[in-house]
């Protein structure tokens, strides 16, 4: 539609480098819908083997469970989910828990922006760039692999930095996910989901997720300058809003990926032992 204003003299190449992002961001978004969907499948009866607490199979339930996750204290979350994913923003209890110093945010951000496991996902996000030859100026080939590998590690690792710590710190946030760990399978993706809008302050009380909002934001600005596409606001808006399904995807397996775990382990667990 866009490109209908531009008269139908235009170049091929000045529209497919106006709309560079469509194709990898059209199969990032099948891809978060996929891994949104496979871990609801999972967890609804990996969920099951958790007892629902007093009041939590209700709507009522569900909307106290924003402002209150339950998950229990000692629990311990793994380091990564299904091996690759850093899972190190994730905490068991915000009751049991205590505010984050500056450095601290800092230190978090950090770990998960050099955690060996975003260095493969960063080379599955530039093999898909490349593939779709979505900047057509970084061209093909081993050189321009590299060039995909460095912008997409430059997203990742500038996201992580104003989510978890730049403005975390800014606005006095705490940027970890705190599992809700009990009650229905709705009620907990319900809570996963709206985590992306709704997070707890260093004073423990709920407010707008204004690090999440306005790091991804921020993120897609400085993105922008350094990328040698042509992005109109239409692109940088969907590129927001991608990030945003990404990081809710993110948050429906921190919520779930350990149910799966400890469900599995019980079966390994409790199955016939062989001599």
């Amino acid at each position: 539609m866009r490109g209908a204003g531009r008269g139908k003299t235009a170049p091929a190449g000045t529209l497919r480098r106006s709309n560079f992002c469509m194709e990898p961001c059209v199969l990032r978004n099948k891809v978060t819908l996929f891994t949104i969907s496979i871990a609801f499948l999972f967890v609804r009866s990996a969920s099951s083997q958790t007892s629902p607490l007093p009041g939590q199979g209700t709507a009522g339930g569900a909307n106290r469970a924003i402002a209150t996750p339950t998950a229990p204290a000692t629990e311990e979350l793994p380091k990564r989910l299904f091996f690759i994913i850093p899972n190190h923003r994730s905490h068991p209890s915000l009751s049991e828990s205590k505010p984050l110093r500056v450095k601290e945010k800092f230190a978090l951000s950090a770990r998960d922006s050099f955690d060996p496991g975003n260095f493969a996902l960063v080379g599955m996000f530039a093999g898909v760039g490349q593939l779709t030859n979505s900047v057509r100026s970084y061209g093909q080939g081993a050189e321009g692999y590299a060039k995909y590998y460095g912008a997409a590690y430059g997203d990742l690792m500038i996201g992580n930095v104003m989510t978890e710590s730049v403005f975390p710190s800014l606005f006095h946030q705490d940027p970890r996910y705190f599992r809700r760990g009990s009650g229905s399978t709705w009620s907990r993706l319900g809570y996963a989901m709206g985590q992306i809008f709704v997070t707890h302050g260093d004073n423990r009380k709920t407010q707008v997720n204004f690090s999440e909002l306005a790091g991804n934001a921020t993120a897609v600005a400085i993105s922008n300058a350094y990328n040698p596409a042509r992005r109109t606001a239409a692109d940088a808006a969907a590129k927001f809003g991608l990030q945003l399904g990404l990081d809710m995807a993110g948050n429906v397996m921190k919520e779930f990926v350990p149910d799966i775990y400890r469900k599995f382990s019980h079966k390994h667990s409790s199955g016939p032992s062989h001599h």
